[in-house]
């Protein structure tokens, strides 16, 4: 499996995770979330869960609006809570 935007694999021999990064930033703000092959089921599972939230956060940021440039702490919020839940 290869990384995707927004999205990348993470596969050593040495450490103990193995799993999908995401990580996307918007309007000033960053996110970033681990998605276990472990607590998944599978790197499958855990892709297509990455890539779920993903898209969740992409709809949410998408229809925010910007104050002074930067996201709205209530859509930071609610991009976190996004992340909580995945």
């Amino acid at each position: 499996m290869k990384s995707k935007r927004n999205l990348t694999r993470f596969t050593y021999e040495n450490t103990a995770f193995q799993g999908w990064r995401l990580c996307i930033s918007r309007g000033g703000a960053t996110f970033t979330k681990y998605f276990s092959d472990k607590s998944y089921g599978g790197g499958r599972k855990s892709l297509k869960a990455a890539e779920a939230a993903l898209e969740d956060i992409k709809a949410t940021v998408a229809k925010s609006r910007l104050v002074q440039g930067k996201l709205s702490d209530t859509t930071v919020r609610k991009v976190d809570k996004i992340l909580d839940k995945a």
